[in-house]
């Protein structure tokens, strides 16, 4: 099979060309792609758990404590202790953030309504069905080697 006929070729293609895209973008504001998303998944009222922020975004806890480090150095977001408990710590947006967060929102917004402008309707609503179908079956398949891992250790 010609991997231009996979179907994790076809994904993985339009994402990386889609990130090249926002990338582009984001670099006129001084930033990134990486960085939109994370501001985009902190709530802009109240802030966000970092416990929580991780799952959000599909990424490793590694990952995110680096990126966190660098957002907070950039003066984008600020880390919020718990008085109640010093283990809790909610990510906030500082001001600058909640401005970057809205480039990200209005790339993201833009990119959208040009794909809706092109593409009809029906033809979306066949894309999301395919495409939540497809992380289903990876999900169930994800399960399944975590759970023949676990049964792999135990032996």
């Amino acid at each position: 099979m010609r991997k231009e006929k996979t179907i994790d070729f076809q994904i993985k293609w339009a994402w990386h060309s889609i990130s090249r895209m926002y990338n582009a973008y984001a670099a006129r504001f001084d930033t990134t792609m990486a960085v939109g998303y994370v501001l985009l998944n902190i709530d802009i009222e109240h802030g966000t758990p970092a416990t929580k922020i991780a799952p959000l975004l599909g990424m490793e806890p590694r990952s995110l404590v680096r990126m966190l480090k660098t957002l907070e150095e950039r003066g984008l977001i600020r880390r919020e202790v718990s008085s109640n408990d010093k283990r809790f710590v909610r990510i906030v947006l500082t001001d600058l953030g909640k401005e970057k967060r809205e480039l990200a929102r209005e790339g993201v917004i833009s990119f959208n309504t040009m794909i809706r402008d092109k593409i009809p309707l029906d033809k979306l609503v066949v894309f999301f069905d395919v495409i939540k179908d497809i992380n289903k079956l990876v999900e169930e398949e994800n399960q399944k080697l975590k759970a023949g891992e676990i049964t792999e250790e135990l032996e």
